[in-house]
């Protein structure tokens, strides 16, 4: 069931998206050739934490194997969910860094690629159109809409542009939950799925591949990989329709 959040509730999540939104920053600062996506990773759990929240990913998921750190880091054709370790960022790499942000009992998510020095052209591409489709999408969250007006936008723009949207994994409903009602996909039928409505807050988040869009999952339990080897960008923004219109609360 979709849950529909108070102007009250939306202020929760404003709070944890906007601590959501200075970890990508403060991070973009960090991400630079020679630097461990541990050493990242410390560095958001610290920052959170003196915010006086709590990392939303540590300790998520299933309990035989629990999430173990505050970042996701995706390297190149890792899609989404890298574990942070001792990997050394190397310079012509896309870094993805997903973080959620848990505070007052609301969750706010987003990400964010990287360039890592300068990247090839054809992953400044990648990295363009990715980001465009998430605005895309992002405008078509209006009360009156459905849910898959979202999918349509970033597929058609993704798909244009020689590209592919990953659809074994979505964008969804956020609050009270990390993960709530709708699921949001990055590939749809205009007109279909829930409406959209007022105090709807949503996690849009396209994952593009520069080849095929389907992706298997690393022994490690997490780690989602392209098939064919091509490198992958994955960008998200927390959104809150509010007066029949999308605000970003990740901005």
């Amino acid at each position: 069931m979709v849950k529909l959040k108070s102007k009250r509730e939306i202020g929760f999540v404003r709070e944890s998206a906007r601590i959501v939104a200075e970890v990508l920053e403060l991070i973009g600062h960090h991400a630079k050739p020679g630097v461990t996506t541990k050493e990242l990773d410390e560095i958001a759990e610290q920052f959170i934490r003196s915010h006086k929240a709590e990392p939303a990913f540590k300790g998520y998921g299933r309990k035989d194997n629990p999430f173990p750190a505050t970042l996701c880091t995706s390297i190149d054709d890792e899609v989404v969910h890298g574990i942070p370790g001792g990997r050394t960022l190397k310079g012509g790499e896309i870094l993805s860094v997903d973080v959620g942000v848990r505070k007052n009992g609301y969750y706010g998510d987003g990400a964010r690629s990287f360039r890592i020095g300068k990247v090839s052209d054809e992953k400044e591409r990648l990295l363009k159109v990715t980001e465009e489709s998430l605005r895309k999408g992002i405008e078509q969250a209006v009360a009156g809409n459905h849910i898959e007006d979202i999918s349509h936008a970033i597929q058609q723009h993704v798909e244009s542009n020689g590209f592919s949207v990953v659809r074994d994994l979505v964008g969804h409903g956020v609050g009270k939950q990390l993960h709530e009602e709708p699921s949001v996909p990055n590939f749809g039928s205009p007109g279909r799925g829930p409406a959209i409505a007022n105090g709807m807050t949503l996690a849009i988040e396209p994952m593009v591949n520069a080849g095929g869009w389907e992706v298997r999952f690393l022994a490690d339990g997490w780690t989602v990989v392209t098939l064919d080897g091509q490198p992958s960008a994955h960008f998200e923004h927390t959104i809150a329709v509010i007066d029949g219109k999308p605000e970003i609360l990740t901005r």
